[in-house]
């Protein structure tokens, strides 16, 4: 497969997987557009062409907690000028989701990495292969994690 069609086919899922991490558009368009120049730079260097999705997954994952590890390296002044925020951008979206990616955002990283995986539609052996734990871990996690993102909506529900 060629460069073109693997950023046709997987840039949107990347791109939903950031954004998970960091619920910043701009940060994840970011991430996004680096996790690609990394898969562009080294696709010809690929031996096993049979995991492409789950190579392209762990780069951006990989991305993504670096870039959390460095923020929380040298803390960032945060902009509170409330008008930056766009309203169109969270009017378009179904209240549920928006307290469900809250939701998503309480869980530890590792848990919001999972999720994510899985919200992707990649199966429990490759997010088991990306995130580097047994299929049958990734099963139990993923079950746990769908109880406590259900406590937690229950929670705003009332």
């Amino acid at each position: 497969m060629d460069f073109e069609n693997l950023y046709q086919l997987y840039s949107p899922k990347i791109f939903r997987l950031c954004y998970g991490y960091f619920n910043d558009a701009d940060k994840a368009k970011d991430i996004t557009q680096e996790t690609f120049i990394t898969v562009f730079e080294h696709l010809n260097t690929l031996k096993n062409n049979t995991n492409i999705p789950g190579w392209i997954f762990r780069i951006a994952t990989n991305k993504c907690l670096r870039q959390i590890e460095n923020e929380k390296r040298r803390p960032a002044v945060k902009d509170y000028n409330f008008t930056k925020i766009e309203a169109s951008e969270t009017l378009h979206e179904d209240e549920r989701l928006i307290r469900l990616r809250t939701c998503i955002n309480e869980l530890s990283e590792i848990d919001r990495l999972i999720i994510g995986l899985f919200l992707e539609d990649l199966p429990q052996e490759k997010i088991g292969e990306i995130i580097g734990i047994s299929h049958s871990n990734v099963r139990v996690k993923i079950y746990r994690i769908k109880e406590t993102l259900s406590k937690k909506m229950k929670a705003y529900e009332r």
